[in-house]
């Protein structure tokens, strides 16, 4: 018998090999795998490995970033905006970071895009040398530039506006937003021109106007200034509630005493000159600054606070010497009050001469003002008949005080009116003309000739 493939022969006598046993556990059902199948390992698909898997893979990252992203963006962002936003403010370098500025921003909220919400009239605001925007933000606000703080320090920060900052004034306004108020402190650089103009104590509200008449150059019109302030309109005090009070101001009066002698600067440059009702503004604000402590008289004083500045106005006229201004109130308190003085007339020479001035100025061109002498000598009595509004001046006739004040007194006459000093109970002073300045004080009327006759008056 031929061999084949080196196969022994088949004996035929052998025992048969016993039948193989199925297995129990050999699934054919639907998908024909049972569980020895090798090939459950493969979770995803046969074809796991190689270099569509890895495709896949990435695909599903990027896929799962994009949720997360997405995430963050919807329902977890104010979640990292209440954690990163505080420590922005910190650490404002961290604004350098994309995400970092857009929650910051978004923070923010429409304050960074808002206009301040005043006017658009121009408002100069001055840089000091080694400010900052943080040392900036405070005074913008107060001057009504900006209305947040943080808004404005966040554009700021942005625009990295710190090296660009230089000391100077600029023109700015209460209508702008943060952005262009931090370009403003960088293009809106001014050169002011100023004058000044300083009014000494003791002037009335006409030789005021005059001083003024012989300024040039600036854009406060004396007749607009007389104006104003001999007629203050309603929109003027209402800014300023406390003239409205009749014991500090009687409905109707001037601005005369009210007005606080000093050196005011004006602006003459084109860009925001100072107008006459500016001045008089200016002038009412120190007024304030300095006096409104003294406006509410205690009730023992037995004067409003206008009687008071009379008084005051007409001590500011007569005295020389500060430490005689108390004794000279107290001389004209006697006259109002003691008994030794029943006429209870003044008999004060300033009012006089302020009732002459003012007759003599009615004769003249405001222009011409400018050469007239206020509170000289009489050069003729007053006429017998004077009008209504002058009469109660003539402190010889009529009793009391004055209808209002002379002039614009110094605080110091002010406030030796509020204390005059009536304890020694003079009723006379009379000017030594010794060239001191001072003044020689006396009881009664024999003691008061006696000193007009040793000082020659």
């Amino acid at each position: 018998m031929t061999v084949r493939g080196g196969r022994p022969p088949r004996d035929p006598m052998a025992t048969p090999a016993p039948a193989r046993r199925a297995n129990p556990y050999v699934r054919t059902g639907r998908y024909g795998r049972g569980p020895g199948d090798q090939r459950r390992y493969a979770r995803y698909g046969d074809d796991g490995g190689g270099i569509g898997g890895l495709i896949r893979f990435v695909v599903f990252l990027v896929i799962l970033a994009a949720l997360v992203l997405l995430a963050m963006t919807t329902v977890a962002r104010p979640l990292v905006r209440a954690v990163v936003v505080p420590w922005a403010e910190d650490n404002p370098g961290a604004l350098r970071i994309g995400f970092v500025a857009d929650l910051v921003r978004e923070d923010i909220g429409p304050a960074l895009t808002a206009p301040a919400g005043g006017t658009s009239a121009e408002i100069v605001f001055t840089v000091e040398t080694g400010d900052t925007p943080a040392t900036l933000a405070p005074r913008l606000l107060d001057a009504g530039i900006i209305a947040s703080e943080r808004a404005f320090l966040f554009q700021a920060r942005m625009d990295d506006l710190t090296p660009d900052l230089t000391a100077g004034s600029f023109a700015l306004a209460g209508n702008l937003t943060p952005a262009q108020v931090v370009e403003g402190l960088v293009k809106n650089r001014i050169v002011i021109r100023t004058q000044t103009v300083t009014f000494r104590e003791g002037l009335r509200l006409e030789q005021m106007t005059a001083k003024l008449e012989t300024l040039t150059g600036t854009a406060v019109d004396p007749a607009a200034f007389l104006d104003i302030v001999r007629n203050p309109p309603d929109e003027l005090l209402a800014d300023y509630p406390w003239l409205l009070d009749e014991k500090i101001r009687p409905k109707g009066a001037s601005l005369e005493g009210f007005l606080y002698p000093a050196t005011y600067t004006l602006r003459t440059d084109e860009i925001a000159p100072t107008s006459a009702e500016d001045l008089v503004r200016m002038m009412l604000d120190a007024f304030h600054d300095r006096v409104g402590d003294l406006l509410d008289v205690p009730e023992a004083r037995g004067m409003t606070f206008y009687q008071v500045l009379i008084l005051a106005s007409i001590v500011e006229r007569e005295a020389v010497l500060d430490e005689e201004r108390p004794l000279i109130a107290g001389v004209y308190e006697n006259r109002l009050t003691s008994k030794s003085w029943p006429t209870r007339l003044l008999q004060s020479d300033p009012t006089i001469f302020y009732i002459n001035d003012t007759l003599q100025l009615d004769k003249l061109d405001l222009s011409a003002w400018k050469e007239y002498v206020f509170w000289t000598t009489l050069k003729e009595q007053l006429p017998k008949e004077l009008p209504d509004d002058l009469a109660g001046y003539n402190t010889y006739t009529s009793k009391g005080l004055p209808p209002g004040p002379l002039c614009s007194p110094a605080l110091v006459s002010i406030t030796a009116a509020l204390t005059p000093d009536t304890k020694d109970g003079y009723l006379f002073f009379i000017a030594k003309g010794d060239g001191t300045g001072s003044s020689a004080f006396a009881k009664t009327k024999a003691e008061h000739d006696a000193n007009v006759k040793k000082y020659g008056k």
